[in-house]
């Protein structure tokens, strides 16, 4: 057990002077130290806690009022460096502060007594937060959005070798003055926003460093901090692009909270294609999600669509998507994408998609990651998840420790999620698009009905899972795709049935209320048969159960396809 001491210091050289004379542990001790300014923390951690606050003095760039420093006698450098970053995480999630820090030193090292000494950190924490540092509890912290999709990550090693890979290809095609385009892959919960969110931070610091004052660290990515690559980045202009509204409001509103980030980076493939100055990078993160010339939700877009052919290209070939756009309007790209996550006909296709790939892959510019880091039922799960929508699952497979739960009750399961999200959070009720929007036009409307239980849709399309009232109501893909719930309870409607006769899952059109989602495209000459749009909604589904972190609850309403699911699930 560590018996720790937060020792509180005026940042002026007088008071640290004194305060560097009181204990030797002061200028010879592996330690922990926040800095605090107006609006502002910086987080390190230091052999020589003394010299590095007259480091931070003589730099005089960050205006600090208090330095607070964590001292204890038990403590070596892997604690340190251990409890620096889940501090640097923790106050980036919990946005009372901008986390001055680069991103590049977040550690998730193991180390003999780690365990221990994380439970000691819980303890530090809470005194931090009581003396004023924080606002919000952990838990409350590690549901926010700002602490999921915050650059302030510790990568998965295959994240790291993939970002310092990537970032050793850019930098050599800006030395040989060529452009370059690469794929990142992965499957839901394998960090694919994660990366793309860290990459911009990461580029930005190196961007900005300033050379002269002393090393932050010694991470894998520290040798981008040297002469050289800064001056590489000069005028370097970046986008991140979000097809998803509510996921895309969500990433600006954690680069708005950032050094070095601003929401203004953050577009959608409409905004980007619009830009006067063209992109030296553009990182389109769910690439699946890019439109290709269809009829879109907005008919302003759909009008849009084709002004932006004729400006890019000189005319309005149909053909044309906004992968097209993203290449013709960047220098660099860096796709993210699932294509087994594209949920309308609307969406890029999968042989775009597949050739995008291809291509990436015959260059060596092809990154997969399948670390699963969101279900804690691991990489399996998703897979398995899969093979059971697809007909392919043969025997029943479990996940100890994850709470997977079959419902034959509605009212249970509404129950369940209630209890889970007063216990944990971020327990939300989800669902496919099989029953019409009546309370979009009538809010006093109730839109669906099971049992004698009834239920609206999402209020709102942006953040509705952290929005007022989403407790009580029904999620759609729209809402929910790109992120993560403790528990995540889904309903699988009728547009979804299974025919005893041939044993096989088929969709039901009459019970499909997303018009886009069944869409032919007669500008194309395509039409989407049941078979089409089957994939598609078996897509939803797959996306909608692989969102809880904790656990996923399931009832179904089709009689003949609860039966057939209940030996899987």
């Amino acid at each position: 057990m560590t018996s720790f001491e937060i020792e509180e210091v005026p940042f002026n050289g007088k008071s640290v002077a004194a305060w560097a004379q009181v204990d030797e542990r002061h200028r010879n001790w592996p330690v922990v130290y926040t800095l605090e300014g107006p609006g502002k923390v910086y987080v390190g951690e230091s052999l020589n806690a003394a010299g590095r606050f007259k480091q931070h003095l003589e730099a005089g760039k960050k205006p600090v009022r208090r330095a607070r420093v964590v001292v204890d006698p038990t403590f070596n450098k892997s604690v340190c460096l251990d409890l620096e970053s889940y501090l640097i995480r923790l106050f980036a999630g919990d946005g009372k502060y901008e986390v001055l820090n680069r991103n590049d030193g977040v550690t998730n090292a193991d180390y003999y007594g780690r365990q221990g000494y994380q439970k000691a950190f819980e303890d530090i924490f809470e005194e931090l937060r009581k003396r004023g540092a924080f606002n919000r509890s952990v838990k409350e912290i590690e549901n926010t959005d700002l602490f999921k999709l915050s650059p302030f990550k510790a990568l998965t090693s295959e994240q790291a070798i993939a970002v310092e890979d990537i970032l050793n290809g850019l930098f050599n095609d800006l030395e040989e003055e060529v452009p370059s385009r690469l794929v990142i892959q992965g499957d839901p919960g394998t960090g694919k926003t994660i990366v793309a969110i860290y990459l911009i931070k990461l580029l930005s610091d190196i961007q900005h460093a300033d050379l002269s004052e002393p090393a932050e660290g010694d991470s894998i990515l520290s040798e981008f901090f040297v002469e050289g690559y800064p001056q590489l980045l000069k005028d370097f202009r970046i986008g991140l692009v979000v097809p998803q509204q509510s996921l895309r409001k969500s990433i600006e509103n954690v680069f708005g909270k950032t050094p070095g980030l601003a929401p203004s980076m953050v577009m959608s493939p409409f905004e980007a294609a619009q830009t006067k100055t063209p992109f030296d990078l553009l990182i389109v993160d769910e690439t699946h999600r890019l439109n290709q010339r269809a009829s879109l939700a907005s008919g302003a877009l759909n009008a849009l669509f084709p002004r932006i052919n004729e400006h890019l290209f000189g005319s309005d070939d149909l053909n044309l998507t906004q992968l097209d756009w993203i290449n013709a309007v960047s220098r660099h790209q860096i796709y993210l994408l699932d294509a087994a996550q594209a949920v309308r006909p609307a969406d890029v296709p999968r042989e775009a998609l597949d050739d995008l790939t291809a291509t990436a892959k015959a260059v060596d510019r092809h990154y997969s990651l399948t670390t699963q880091m969101r279900v804690r039922a691991g990489a399996d799960y998703v897979d398995y998840i899969r093979r059971v929508l697809d007909g392919a699952a043969t025997e029943h497979q479990t996940f100890p420790g994850y709470d997977l739960r079959f419902f034959d009750d509605f009212d249970e399961m509404l129950t369940a999620v209630a209890q889970r999200d007063a216990e944990a959070g971020l327990a939300r009720t989800i669902a496919g698009y099989a029953w019409p929007w009546a309370s979009r036009k009538d809010p006093n409307a109730f839109d669906i009905t099971i049992g004698g239980r009834q239920l609206r849709w999402n209020s709102t399309d942006v953040d509705w899972i952290n929005s007022p009232g989403s407790l009580d109501e029904v999620g759609s893909i729209h809402t929910t795709q790109g992120y993560d719930l403790n528990t995540a309870a889904v309903i699988i409607g009728l547009d979804l049935r299974f025919d005893t006769a041939t044993e096989r899952i088929y969709f039901d059109r009459s019970h499909y209320h997303d018009k886009k989602g069944m869409q032919n495209n007669p500008k194309r000459g395509i039409t989407y048969t049941d078979e089409d749009v089957l994939q598609y909604v078996k897509n939803i589904y797959a996306v909608l159960l692989t969102r809880g972190i904790l656990g996923t609850y399931v009832y179904v309403c089709d009689p003949p396809l609860r039966e057939h699911l209940r030996q899987f699930l």
